[in-house]
């Protein structure tokens, strides 16, 4: 494995990866790998598989569907 030694971390930053890494119960290189990891090594989404589930999901929706006046009325509504 590759080692990585990365210089000049903003104070702010480093405290929000070492408050992940506490709250995830890992080191701040682990950390710092699952950054990386879920940065580089995302998994492509299939374009087929995501509408076979949005229309599965849509299915077990009752009621009519969502409409630009529907949400226009919603917005609106409880504003003076």
């Amino acid at each position: 494995m590759t080692n990585l030694t990365v210089k000049k971390i903003p104070d702010d930053l480093y405290e929000s990866l070492r408050e992940s890494a506490r709250r995830n119960r890992r080191s701040i290189n682990s950390e710092v790998i699952v950054c990386l990891e879920r940065t580089f090594r995302h998994n492509p989404v299939d374009p087929e598989q995501l509408l076979a589930r949005v229309r599965k999901i849509r299915a077990t929706i009752d009621g009519a569907p969502l409409t630009e006046e529907i949400l226009k009325k919603a917005k609106k509504w409880g504003r003076p």
